[in-house]
């Protein structure tokens, strides 16, 4: 079987050498053309940039589309930043959860650095030998705005250092240990300490935290943008970071990406913006490997894909 991919090179070798299939490279974008033995179409977003106000036109099917191939894997979770004729032609399957495990540890290292500030403790001068005291993060509380794959992992290491973790899902709360599920985004905002964004970009969450919402948060919380930038309404941020009501906003997806130069995130204090980087790594791409595989596997059983869009 012929595999088409737009991921790099080392990970098209581990995708070959695990699937003892051919693996052949091809530019990221819309394909123009594949050859007629190509099966499988692995693919990165098409737009580039996400959550742009005005998208570009999105291209059109090109001619001969969908050529050989029997399904699309996605490099993404999210299918915000494809042509809907891409998706609606073919079986497809997301990369949703190949993440969640190096996403889950930006989350605490945010935490870590919001908290203890380490990079302010270290001296090379006796002169500067003074104790400070640390605050802890044992005892404070986790909210999870979206309980998915992201959700449950960023919970699981919070457990683990003793945090507590409030949750707000979509779908009927269901029970998991040491996790409170909260009726409203009000409500979270009004118990968390650190405040993880984890959400799909839906209409329904656009703006959700914006001017209303805000007014219940927990004085000094720390907001986290793991998800989308059209989450949050960035003047109402800049309100409440203003007044005190939020201590500090870690942001690592924006709207648009990236931001214009001048934007006030890029100075602000007490604001920081991280370049849509918190997936980027060795141990989501080989996740998405073994998912690739996974779904080769159903794909030769008839079986449906995991985690359609």
């Amino acid at each position: 079987m012929l595999i088409a991919s737009q991921l790099e090179p080392f990970f098209n070798t581990a995708l070959a050498e695990r699937l003892g299939a051919e693996v052949l490279p091809v530019p990221r974008g819309a394909p123009a053309a594949l050859p007629a033995e190509a099966r499988v179409l692995i693919v990165a977003p098409m737009f580039g940039v996400w959550d742009l106000p005005h998208l570009p036109e999105p291209p059109d099917a090109p001619e001969g589309w969908p050529f050989g191939l029997e399904w699309i894997q996605l490099v993404s979770s999210g299918t915000d930043h494809y042509p809907r004729w891409f998706l609606d032609s073919l079986p497809v399957s997301t990369a949703r959860g190949v993440a969640a495990g190096p996403i889950a540890e930006f989350v605490i290292g945010t935490i870590f650095e919001a908290v203890k500030a380490l990079h302010t403790v270290w001296i090379d001068d006796p002169q500067a030998w003074r104790t400070r005291p640390f605050a802890p993060i044992e005892g404070t509380t986790l909210g999870l705005l979206g309980y998915g794959a992201i959700g449950q992992a960023a919970a699981a290491a919070a457990l683990g250092l003793g945090m507590r973790v409030h949750a707000l899902r979509r779908s009927a709360p269901a029970a998991d240990e040491g996790i409170v599920f909260v009726r409203s985004v009000e409500e979270l905002l009004a118990t968390s300490d650190h405040l993880v964004l984890a959400a799909p970009a839906t209409p329904q969450t656009r703006h959700i935290l914006n001017a209303d919402s805000l007014r219940a948060a927990k004085p000094g919380i720390h907001i986290i943008n793991v998800a989308r930038g059209s989450l949050i309404d960035d003047e109402a941020l800049l309100e409440a970071l203003a007044d005190g009501r939020v201590a500090r906003a870690t942001l690592d997806t924006t709207t648009p990406e990236p931001l214009p130069a001048g934007h006030p995130f890029y100075s602000h204090p007490r604001v920081r913006v991280s370049p849509h980087t918190a997936a980027i790594g060795s141990g989501a791409r080989l996740a998405l490997v073994e998912k690739v595989a996974a779904n080769l596997e159903r794909h030769r059983q008839g079986l449906g894909l995991l985690d359609p869009p």
